[in-house]
């Protein structure tokens, strides 16, 4: 099995849930909080891959939640200094093993990346339930 390094919003219980199903599946997640962590431009930008710059945003985040900001308009590099400047804006989780990366949590991607047991009902592990913002913490 693998080790998880699993960059969350702490109390966030979307993020909680991934982490429940990784450790089900027998992997050792180390948990990481993306808030704080010293982000660098160069290192950021790898866990986005090829995903198109607007599939690099979380949606719950105010800013993106009140039209502050139009992820379809920014380049790459507009869009890294904003996440550099405000860390909630990065999709979640951002997640390591050994050199690869990945951000987000779409439960086949991760299935085939690095194994997940089945689970009874397919659910949305990324966006999850729709609850208050204030009783997810994820926003």
């Amino acid at each position: 099995m693998a080790t998880v390094y699993f960059y969350e919003k702490p109390g966030c219980v979307n993020n909680t849930r991934q982490k429940k199903l990784l450790a089900a599946a027998g992997h050792q997640v180390v948990e990481l909080n993306i808030l704080t962590e010293p982000w660098q431009e160069d290192r950021l930008r790898t866990f986005f891959g090829e995903l198109a710059v607007r599939d690099w945003f979380n949606y719950s985040a105010p800013a993106l939640k009140y039209g502050e900001i139009d992820p379809d308009k920014l380049t790459e590099q507009q869009a890294l200094a904003l996440m550099l400047e405000n860390p909630l804006l990065i999709r979640r989780p951002l997640m390591q093993v050994g050199d690869s990366v990945m951000a987000g949590f779409d439960q086949q991607t991760v299935d085939n990346w690095i194994g997940l047991k089945e689970i009874e009902a397919a659910q949305d592990l990324e966006s999850g339930p729709r609850l208050h913002a204030q009783d997810n913490q994820c926003g």
